[in-house]
């Protein structure tokens, strides 16, 4: 593979930044509970977190967009998580010293992600992580979602640079497909939160990571 000269890091947030999942095992089972139900194991939820608030209900209550409660019960877990935001969440292991080596080697790093801002920006807000993203993109700031490759096109004129210069990493196929379908070098968080039964080696990325510490031994082949 060519080795094109990269400019700027870009992460998908939920699964690939920040392990996200302990606050969301905290307010799905506490609305289970809520509703009478029995909690589920945390491995559980863990692997639906990348999918969002709807692929969560599914999951806990067994129903689906159609019942008429789905809504409600989407609606007052989206309420319980942002009381419960940044309690337990934290950024990976390793990515904490990858953010401090881009910004030793000069280079851009920013968000691209599915989740709202609603609770994307409290949340960043929250952890106040330094250095800080320079372009934190989310469904609100584009016509089209990832898997469409808007949010990294619209990266690259925040970022300055070409889609072609930026390294996208995420841990799910939506998010490799999105980094293809704009150009960029796409990194497969296999550590992230993937579906039972789907592995990161199918999605064709150009490159697949264990754990965070791996990621910068790739972006230094592209410098």
């Amino acid at each position: 593979m060519m080795k094109q000269k990269i400019r700027a890091v870009m992460f998908d947030l939920d699964g690939t930044l920040l392990d996200t999942a302990p606050d969301f095992i905290v307010v799905v089972n506490q609305l289970l509970v809520e509703e009478g139900r029995d909690a589920l194991a945390p491995e559980t939820i863990r692997a639906g977190v990348s999918n969002g608030s709807k692929a969560l209900i599914k999951l806990a209550f067994g129903i689906d967009d159609q019942d008429p409660q789905f809504e409600h019960l989407r609606q007052r877990l989206l309420q319980l998580y942002l009381d419960h935001i940044a309690v337990y969440t934290k950024p990976f292991p390793g990515i904490s010293s990858l953010l401090d080596k881009l910004a030793d080697k000069h280079i851009a790093w920013g968000i691209a992600t599915n989740k709202p801002a609603a609770y994307t920006l409290p949340l960043m807000s929250a952890l106040d992580i330094q250095p800080a993203p320079v372009s934190v993109i989310c469904p609100d700031h584009v016509a089209h979602s990832k898997p469409d490759p808007e949010s990294l096109f619209l990266a690259s004129k925040q970022l300055g640079c070409t889609p072609q210069e930026i390294i996208y990493i995420g841990d799910h196929k939506r998010d490799i497909d999105c980094g293809k379908g704009a150009g960029s070098i796409t990194i497969a968080a296999a550590y992230g939160y993937l579906d039972e039964g789907d592995s990161a080696a199918d999605w064709h990325a150009d490159y697949c990571v264990n754990h965070a510490d791996e990621i910068w031994p790739i972006i230094e082949k592209h410098l």
